[in-house]
């Protein structure tokens, strides 16, 4: 297989090595000699012969892609179309195609190319000009990431075959509530979803509940339903920053659920600290409208065993200041190591 590239490694080394950290890849002066059945315009290395790499080519369209490719990189091109036979060779060998940075519209991807591609495990299609996603019939698919695209909408029951699906990443569209109204419900195994910048009113519905990450930013959010954290018992990192949500849209006790681990509600129109569960370790309530900092928000009762785990709280930007908690606080928020108010 190829090096992986890492976030740690990414961090240390910067671009030099590594051009996408989310999945392998090898930079072209690193490839190496090519094997004789490539196409001409890509790369294929010897020392890895099941990749192929087209990216940074000024490519128009997809090229054929040879018997034993698993491995498609075909980034940051030109491309606006996807025309019949390029997978023809691979329908049940290709694992990985990458085709992010490019200029594809639903109109130009032919009949029998994706729709065809019954092993993919990962579909990069980010940065394209899509306005409906492009789903493959592959059952194995563990991934999906069509950010900065055009889509307003995407259609249920795209993903019920889709068991082994576990991350999706749709943020920098045009998605609205109704639009994606039951699309996550096939997937069972989904472990992370981030709809972030987009149009929703309110949080996905039907999400499966094995959902660890749900990240909603910068939508157009004013309240969460009622029940709406119980139906996910592993979520643990929920961000809805940059949205409108207001006290009365937040019904009593919404977000005292014990599996959350952090919990991102700044830049909203909050009055109040909303109540949170004594396991909770992070939260974000900056830029709000806060003006009472409210005890029993983090511990109903305070004893040895009965305080709140929280360790890094922000409340800057609102209208309280340091002088605002209680004298007990101390106790209560006793591993707190930063609350920040200014």
């Amino acid at each position: 297989m190829f090096p992986l590239c890492v976030p740690l490694l990414a961090i240390m080394v910067s671009l030099a090595q590594c051009q996408y950290y989310d999945y392998d890849y090898q930079p072209n002066s690193m490839l190496g000699p090519s094997g004789p059945n490539c196409n001409q315009e890509c790369d294929c290395p010897l020392n890895f012969p099941s990749a192929m790499y087209c990216d940074n080519r000024k490519l128009k369209f997809v090229p054929i892609v040879p018997t034993g490719i698993k491995y498609l990189y075909l980034q940051n091109n030109l491309i606006e179309e996807i025309k019949a036979g390029v997978f023809d060779n691979v329908t049940a060998e290709l694992r990985w195609l990458v085709l992010d940075n490019n200029h594809i519209t639903n109109a130009k991807i032919a009949k029998g190319t994706i729709d065809k591609l019954t092993s993919l495990d990962k579909l990069f299609f980010s940065y394209n000009n899509l306005t409906e996603p492009v789903i493959p019939p592959s059952k194995s698919l563990d991934e999906l990431k069509m950010m900065h695209n055009k889509m307003n909408k995407f259609p249920s029951g795209l993903l019920t075959d889709k068991e082994n699906l576990t991350s999706i990443n749709l943020q920098h569209n045009q998605l609205t509530s109704e639009g994606i109204a039951g699309a996550f419900k096939g997937p069972k195994k989904l472990l992370s979803l981030d709809v972030s910048h987009n149009k929703l009113k309110k949080l996905p519905a039907g999400v499966p509940s094995s959902l660890e990450i749900l990240y909603a930013d910068y939508n157009d959010i004013d309240g969460v339903g009622a029940g709406y954290l119980n139906k996910l018992p592993s979520l643990q990192y929920l961000r809805i920053s940059h949205n409108k949500l207001v006290d009365s849209g937040l019904p009593a006790g919404v977000f005292n659920v014990s599996s959350l681990v952090e919990l991102d509600l700044s830049f909203n129109k909050l009055q109040s600290i909303p109540e949170i569960n004594e396991q909770l370790e992070q939260l974000y309530l900056q830029a709000n409208e806060i003006t009472k900092f409210d005890l029993a928000s983090f511990c109903k009762f305070i004893g040895p065993l009965n305080y709140s785990r929280l360790k890094h709280l922000r409340l800057d930007a609102n209208n309280i200041t340091h002088s605002s908690m209680p004298a007990d606080s101390s106790n209560c928020l006793r591993q707190a190591s930063d609350i920040m108010f200014e």
